[in-house]
């Protein structure tokens, strides 16, 4: 696909010949002494990549992640608490605490408190904005109870300039943190930031540009070989999935959302962010957040392991490639991460016509809803009695304290015989376990919840689903595929670092997203202290990255 060809044409000030060069080239030999700081830290999340999706498609790697693959690489790196979301994800990379720390517990939280009739809080939003609804909320910072790296250089050398830029607000916001210099998201329509900041020439013609390609169709796409195995229709609730190429017709906005060149968009933008506000040029370290958001909007709505994924790994692959071949045009001495906010695994139904066990969409008896109306008919209590659906559950606060003991005992009595449910969780019991020090693929379900508890927000009990039940009630339209689980598909994803003259090397054990921040940090002779992260060794010699 020509997509970012033609963006960074387009956008950014980048000779013909950078635009496709091949950027997986072998790495300069390893310097005599240890490597100076870095002058420009880029620091990408795929939403949705998750480690099995990596390990599938990495020996495809041509471009871009193929570069990444001669630097450091954690296969196995792990958002480690049970809420595999995408805005608690997004709060541990670039903060090097767990959710139970940064407040964002999931992508949106019941709040009874609020004024607004279904009291739900979206995680990157100011509620108490007038006229605020779950639906129509002003986009904040404010539930994000953490600084982030960004914000911690921009405070030891206020010269230090922070950006970031996504495919949605949420990642925008959890790695920018509270502070930045330019802060951009795709809204549905656009690219939009705060209200009241001023738009950059570069976000303009980034937003031109892109009305531009939405306003064309766009012919399907080439499949490379490699694809062809996975090129079967599969019936998904009316749908037919699994041979997509991304065609779409001329003004589908959604279309392009769920598309490859989505990513390139934001990619585009923020080579030319780098260029136009000379970024990694000053007399400070410079920190560019990078959230590419259509591997997840891809995965729910096609699967991940249809024609459409295999294109998304190849066009991202693509992508990446040429934003590295921008920055190499710069000059500057940059530094790459990237990692995920989750992972994710295929959709039920293809699942099963592979003959995989325990596969199944969630009952709806299984629901909050459902388990409070029936708790609500046996005690003779009115109301919802519970708000929420699975994961977190909240007790209604108009009950009577006395009644909203019985039916939190009621529930757990309940959700304890589902078939589907593989534990349910107290705030309390949750509240009163100990934070695990161990690795993270031995945590207990109750640690793996500990993680993702904060006793301000977090539910009256949580539910967790059984290994494969998804969910999704009932697949349809752009959400046929989900994640969200304490299991390992969910959990893991893969945390790489790159930097030009840097020594590769691959370290198979565990470790986690939180220790990103601690990292990056020790590359520009910074510490952060108290964080629930440790800083990763990226030189394999005698040498030590953490001091």
């Amino acid at each position: 696909m020509k997509a970012l060809a033609a963006l960074l044409a387009t956008v950014v000030a980048v000779p013909a010949a950078a635009q496709t060069q091949a950027a997986a080239t072998a790495p300069a030999p390893a310097p005599a002494a240890p490597l100076p700081a870095p002058k420009l830290i880029v620091a990408i999340s795929v939403d949705q990549l998750s480690a099995d999706l990596f390990a599938q498609y990495r020996n495809r790697f041509t471009d871009g992640m193929a570069r990444l693959l001669t630097g450091a690489v954690f296969p196995s790196g792990y958002q480690a608490h049970a809420a595999t979301e995408t805005c608690p994800g997004h709060s541990t990379i670039l903060t090097g605490y767990r959710p139970a720390k940064t407040g964002i517990i999931a992508n949106n939280w019941i709040d009874q408190s609020v004024a607004r009739a279904d009291k739900t809080v979206y995680c990157a939003e100011d509620e108490s904005v007038a006229g605020a609804t779950h639906d129509r909320y002003t986009v904040s910072d404010k539930h994000l109870k953490v600084p982030t790296l960004g914000e911690q250089m921009k405070a030891a050398n206020p010269a230090a300039r922070v950006v970031s830029v996504a495919g949605k607000d949420r990642a925008a916001v959890m790695m920018g943190g509270h502070t930045v210099d330019e802060l951009w998201w795709w809204d549905g329509k656009t690219y939009s930031s705060y209200a009241g900041r001023a738009v950059p020439p570069v976000v303009q013609r980034t937003r031109d540009a892109v009305a531009a390609m939405i306003a064309r169709p766009q012919e399907p796409l080439p499949l490379p070989g490699y694809c062809k195995p996975l090129d079967r229709a599969i019936d998904v609730g009316g749908q037919i999935l699994g041979q997509g190429r991304f065609a779409r017709e001329a003004g589908d906005a959604r279309g392009f959302r769920t598309s490859p060149a989505a990513d390139a968009a934001v990619l585009a933008m923020a080579a030319g962010l780098v260029q136009d506000m000379k970024l990694g040029q000053g007399q400070a370290t410079d920190l560019i957040a990078v959230g590419l958001s259509a591997t997840d909007y891809i995965g729910h709505a096609t699967g991940t392991q249809g024609t459409e994924m295999c294109l998304q790994m190849a066009e991202l692959d693509r992508s990446l490639g040429g934003f590295f071949n921008v920055l190499d045009q710069t000059g500057v001495d940059y530094a790459v991460m990237l990692t995920a906010d989750h992972g994710a695994h295929d959709m039920t139904e293809r699942q099963i016509e592979r003959a995989m066990p325990m596969e199944a969409h969630v009952e709806a008896g299984t629901l909050a809803k459902a388990v409070g109306a029936g708790i609500g008919r046996d005690l003779k209590l009115t109301g919802p009695v519970l708000l929420g659906a699975e994961g977190d559950v909240w007790v209604d606060r108009a009950l009577s304290p006395k009644d909203r003991a019985r039916v939190l005992a009621e529930a757990v009595k309940r959700y304890d015989r589902m078939p589907q449910v593989a534990a349910a969780y107290t705030a309390a019991q949750i509240a009163a376990q100990p934070r695990p020090t161990s690795p993270p693929e031995t945590w207990t379900l109750l640690e793996r919840a500990r993680e993702s508890f904060d006793p301000a927000r977090s539910g009256d009990l949580v539910v967790l689903l059984k290994p494969r039940v998804t969910s999704i009630e009932k697949p349809g339209p752009g959400y046929v595929e989900t994640h969200g689980s304490p299991w390992d598909y969910d959990r893991r994803v893969p945390i790489l670092f790159w930097r030009k003259g840097m020594t590769g090397f691959e370290q198979p054990l565990s470790v986690e997203t939180i220790d990103i921040a601690p990292t990056l940090a020790a590359t520009i002779g910074m510490r952060m202290d108290g964080v629930d992260g440790r800083c990763l060794d990226l030189d394999p010699g005698p040498g030590d990255t953490c001091g």
